[in-house]
């Protein structure tokens, strides 16, 4: 088989198997959710959209998706819970696609409701019209309201929802620490790493960068080994070791680790950019970017302290885990 040069780089594409896909990047807020096949749905857009509800007992109910639930009156309004950016936006079952809650709103009356959350609420979100055929010509409304109790309300809303994103490895992570997640969060790369930010870039004299992967045990060995690009591809001597380089699966209990080794060869003005991709088995690749400066040039012998550097991190590590086992089998004092 013959290439032209038109389609050259298709042809490569397919010699090599290489997949056209990019990584998944951490929305630009919170408001996001995964549907029941893993895929993000990023509902950015309808970030403090209102949607008003005459419930025909003089109050309206009001939602501000991604906000907060109120109800009004000319006595006031009353709250019915913020949005937990950390918790409770995830994908429905049956009629509802998605469920947001809101949770700590007004406390009087509503004390001990909920957990003593105060007054909470839950809103059934809708990919679509109402099925009692409202929001006809409109972006989305609330088709129902019902009140549980003085301090719960269930709220169905229905919008036009975007289409589901490529899927996510959840759960999986990168850091600087083998409990932190400064590049990647639950397969999801941080802004900062998602494409190259020079503000972020690692300083001439540092010749070395050790990242820790951790990821659900169950799926761990989905995990490949990393490859990495530089551009310029000259200039720049990266390598990569460690453990995740030689393929351990990486678990929360145990991460592997990827040492990023790279000397200047050629200064240069402006720094250059590491593309680092961990295939995932079934999913999107993992992708982030480090960039390095070179204000000068280095000798080979400037990565003569790796091994120390190495040593270092893992007697900490072993001390950590030995303290901990030694504190499971000490006998525990009795209380007379």
């Amino acid at each position: 088989m013959r290439c032209s040069t038109a389609f050259s780089v298709l042809c490569l594409g397919v010699f090599l198997q290489v997949p056209w896909v990019a990584s998944v990047s951490m929305p630009t807020s919170n408001c996001y959710a995964f549907d029941n096949s893993s895929r993000i749905v990023d509902f950015s857009g309808w970030t403090g959209y209102l949607f008003e509800y005459d419930q025909k007992q003089g109050s309206d109910l009001s939602v501000r998706f991604c906000k907060d639930v109120e109800s009004r009156s000319q006595t006031g309004y009353v709250d019915f819970g913020r949005f937990d950016r950390f918790n409770y936006f995830v994908a429905g079952s049956g009629q509802s696609d998605f469920v947001q809650e809101f949770y700590n709103g007004d406390l009087m009356g509503c004390e001990q409701s909920y957990d003593k959350m105060g007054r909470t609420a839950q809103v059934n979100i809708i990919c679509g019209k109402c099925l009692n055929g409202q929001c006809k010509g409109r972006p989305g409304c609330i088709c129902n309201v019902t009140n549980e109790s003085n301090c719960r309300v269930l709220v169905d809303l229905a919008i036009p929802c975007d289409k589901p994103g490529p899927p996510v490895f959840q759960g999986f992570t990168v850091g600087f620490h083998p409990r932190s997640w400064e590049l990647v969060y639950n397969g999801m790369t941080q802004i900062g790493f998602e494409k190259p930010h020079h503000d972020f870039s690692f300083h001439t004299g540092q010749t070395q960068v050790v990242l820790f992967m951790t990821a659900v045990a169950s799926l761990s060995s989905l995990v490949h080994k990393p490859s990495l690009k530089v551009l310029p591809d000259k200039g720049l001597e990266v390598g990569l070791s460690g453990s995740a380089a030689k393929g351990k699966p990486p678990t929360t209990l145990s991460p592997s680790m990827l040492i990023v080794d790279w000397r200047c060869e050629v200064a240069r003005n402006t720094p250059y950019e590491v593309n680092i991709t961990i295939p995932v088995e079934g999913y999107e690749p993992i992708e982030f970017v480090l960039t390095k400066t070179c204000d000068y040039k280095q000798d080979p012998g400037g990565g003569r302290t790796r091994g120390w550097a190495i040593f270092g991190v893992l007697s900490c590590m072993y001390r950590n885990s030995l303290i901990f086992n030694l504190y499971l089998i000490m006998p525990s004092k009795r209380i007379t």
